[in-house]
């Protein structure tokens, strides 16, 4: 894994996923000096997700819709858009759930958690299943840590019932929704 993370970038699509890596680290600076620091606190969680396809040795396609996703995931948050935007709530947690729960299915495959995904064409009910499972999984870990940050931290974040059942749900969704995309498309390198 060192040696994929050390790889310099071969062609325009893994230098603007390395790009992303760095508007995630001058993010957190951002938020902290014009916002807040919990704001920057909830941009510092991006920073082991952006790193991580570089890691594991993902397509830069993958890579970049994965920081992407991670980077609006979080922004959205520190500019209140998802207490602003109807619908936006459910529409990042189905997105960003879906390539998080992708992403860290080729994670348990690198680390042989799961039968390693390279080279090999599993079959199609396998990352439908554990995308799901772990989308779900990734789902509830994310509302605990809400009502962590609303119990222990701050009231401003928001923490109701129908939202934490919708969210899951919309999460949920969206790794099922990964793992059918995972059947048909080539994630790593």
């Amino acid at each position: 894994m060192i040696e994929r993370f050390l790889r310099p970038p071969s062609g325009t699509a893994e230098w603007l996923a390395d790009a992303l890596r760095v508007v995630g680290l001058l993010s957190l600076f951002v938020a902290g000096f014009v916002w807040s620091p919990t704001d920057a606190g909830i941009l510092a969680f991006t920073l082991p997700a952006l790193v991580l396809p570089r890691f594991l040795g993902v397509r830069a396609g993958f890579d970049i819709l994965f920081s992407v996703s991670v980077l609006v995931a979080a922004w959205s948050n520190v500019i209140d858009l998802y207490r602003t935007v109807p619908g936006w709530d459910l529409l990042v947690h189905f997105e960003c759930t879906g390539v998080l729960a992708v992403m860290l299915y080729v994670f348990a495959g690198r680390l042989r958690i799961i039968p390693d995904v390279v080279g090999t064409r599993p079959p199609a009910r396998t990352p439908i299943v554990l995308a799901t499972i772990i989308g779900l999984a990734i789902s509830a870990l994310w509302e605990m840590v809400e009502w962590a940050g609303y119990t222990f931290i701050t009231d401003e974040i928001f923490v109701e019932y129908a939202d934490t059942i919708g969210d899951m749900a919309a999460g949920g969704l969206g790794a099922l929704v990964g793992g059918l995309i995972a059947t048909r498309v080539h994630l790593l390198e």
